[in-house]
């Protein structure tokens, strides 16, 4: 029953998620194309123009899409642009603690997904932009002689996990969902 609807959720109960969204976005609108911060990604924090230096901070951003800041506590992070996150972290800064602030926000080079299971060139996956789950499979070489094209997980880095259904999205038939950083594609073996 789950393959002949395309997409499934396979996460728990209860929960509305959309494999088209990115995780921890679900309240985000917009179409633009800048990049953006997911869950799972590194932000290194850079606090300047202070009359005694912060060293700068690594932060990971939670499955909930925030980092947490001395003095501010948490901070959305995920969905927001580095810019956006900048401008975001120096209006809870200033004027409350400091008078003058700088903030650059960077991420890490270590944006990967993962591929594995029944493609060619399983593994790791440096994460440059926008990509798709069926894109994401062809850059790992592609489906073996031996995959279900008709069962394929993809594992948001926030835990939610989905069934796919490639052969109706390779189809045009179901959207072809996005890959972020952290995510895992699996392709799963058929049975004949």
């Amino acid at each position: 029953m789950l393959s002949v609807t395309g997409c499934s959720l396979l996460s728990s109960p209860g929960k509305n998620a959309d494999p088209m969204l990115q995780p921890g976005a679900e309240n985000i609108t917009g179409t633009d194309k800048v990049a953006r911060l997911h869950v799972g990604d590194t932000v290194n924090i850079t606090l300047g123009g202070l009359p005694d230096e912060i060293p700068p901070m690594t932060k990971p951003i939670k499955d909930d899409g925030t980092i947490s800041l001395p003095d501010v506590g948490r901070v959305q992070a995920s969905g927001k642009t580095p810019g956006q996150l900048e401008d975001a972290i120096h209006d809870l800064y200033v004027p409350k603690y400091y008078t003058h602030l700088n903030v650059t926000v960077q991420t890490s080079n270590d944006r990967v997904y993962y591929v594995r299971g029944e493609v060619k060139q399983p593994g790791r996956m440096i994460y440059t932009g926008d990509i798709t789950v069926s894109k994401a499979i062809t850059s790992a070489g592609d489906f073996t002689d031996f995959a279900d094209r008709s069962n394929v997980y993809l594992t948001r880095a926030n835990g939610q996990r989905f069934e796919l259904n490639l052969k109706r999205i390779l189809a045009g038939e179901d959207p072809d969902p996005p890959v972020y950083p952290g995510d895992q594609i699996e392709v799963t073996r058929r049975l004949f």
